[in-house]
């Protein structure tokens, strides 16, 4: 499985390198949007049959047969494109300061947390590693946001084409949530090397000084050169990455090759897959509770800055805790690892910190939400109407 999945996400990076015009829609098609458009099927079969009304017959070897032009596919690829390039300027800090929260680790006893909380955490950070500190690990995802947000809006929007009872017609809310959730598969495996390679960036100033701190503690019994060894051993244990490629090869090279940088890819797929689906449903609904109807093109800018904001907000108030399971997993230490899965990492984290646990992090999460997903759709709609 783990072979077929590695090969299917590389080659899908080396076709997409090589090909362009209609055979970069054609490849598109069958390496990154059908796993989305089979799910899409599948949950508009669950949900309803009348729900996928304008899906008619199989699947067709090509999509775009069914009524979706390679002019849509490109107008989505460079929307999407300029939205998540929003998103990301604007929400990178907050995003810092949430993996920095759920990656640290449980102090011993008698000592207090790396960071009171998110305040705390700006603070330390600045006064460590300057304003840039706050844009640590941007890096990876501003190399792969393009992918990321093209491949999100490039599914959704053939999945609206392909929903639509007739072209040009609205989607109602409940398609908008399949169309979502469809696109969510999608990105889960671009989503999770990303996110592996950032969370690590973010997180490691954290983790190089906790360890050897945790370790002094639990050597405080023992004689004082005992202790010195036990500190200095976790401290070299810490690895400390030069930025995204040095993170990629050390993944490479000392965890399991290609297969390591898909670690947390369940609790990924966990998050984006229902988080999609709500974000997109809530968004739809919102601006046709703000427009008062179905039509929804007469819209403010403001209007879409307040959909996407709640729509954003939706998506992380419904699968946080997923999130900092993912978080704990892709920062955990390969060769003395901590949590042997997802579950066994979501039932530590509850025994160790309670309920609390899985909801740190969780106020920048929420601040960022807002402003970051406001700014990513207001310049994905913008940017598809100047096209």
């Amino acid at each position: 499985m783990w072979v077929r999945l590695c090969g299917f996400v590389w080659l899908q990076r080396l076709v997409r390198g090589w090909v362009g015009g209609s055979g970069l829609a054609w490849h598109l098609n069958h390496l990154t949007l059908l796993p989305g458009l089979y799910f899409c099927r599948w949950l508009s079969g669950v949900f309803s049959p009348h729900l996928c009304s304008g899906w008619k017959g199989g699947l067709s070897p090509a999509p775009f047969r069914l009524g979706v032009k390679m002019g849509d596919v490109a107008k989505d690829l460079a929307a999407g494109t300029v939205g998540g390039a929003a998103q990301l300027v604007v929400g990178h800090p907050f995003d810092t300061i949430k993996v920095k929260l759920q990656s640290q680790p449980t102090p011993p006893p008698g000592q207090p947390p790396k960071f009171a909380g998110a305040m705390d955490a700006v603070k330390q950070t600045i006064s460590a590693e300057g304003p840039r500190g706050l844009y640590k690990g941007m890096g990876a995802p501003l190399a792969t946001v393009a992918a990321f947000n093209a491949v999100l809006f490039t599914v959704r929007g053939q999945m609206e084409a392909l929903l639509r009872s007739e072209p040009g017609a609205a989607l109602t809310v409940g398609q908008q949530v399949v169309a979502g959730a469809g696109a969510g598969v999608a990105v889960s495996f671009l989503a999770c090397p990303t996110e592996l390679i950032k969370c690590r960036l973010q997180a490691q100033s954290a983790l190089a000084t906790a360890a050897p701190a945790a370790a002094a503690a639990a050597a405080a019994p023992a004689a004082g050169g005992a202790a010195a060894t036990v500190t200095t051993t976790a401290s070299a244990a810490a690895v400390k990455y030069g930025g995204p490629l040095d993170v990629a090869r050390h993944v490479l090279r000392s965890e399991g090759g290609v297969r390591g940088l898909f670690k947390g890819l369940v609790p990924t797929m966990a998050r984006e897959i229902p988080g999609n689906a709500l974000m997109f449903g809530v968004y739809e609904a919102t601006k046709q509770f703000i427009a008062g109807g179905q039509d929804t093109s007469e819209l403010g800018r403001g209007s879409l800055i307040l959909a996407g904001g709640v729509a954003g907000a939706a998506f992380w108030g419904s699968v946080y805790p997923t999130d900092v399971v993912k978080s704990k997993l892709q920062v955990d230490d390969f060769k003395n690892p901590k949590y042997s899965g997802s579950m066994d990492a979501f039932k530590k984290i509850l025994a160790a910190d309670g309920a609390r646990g899985l909801y740190r992090g969780f106020g920048p999460a929420m601040a960022r939400s807002v402003p970051a997903n406001g700014a990513c759709f207001l310049a994905y709609e913008v940017t598809r109407s100047l096209l």
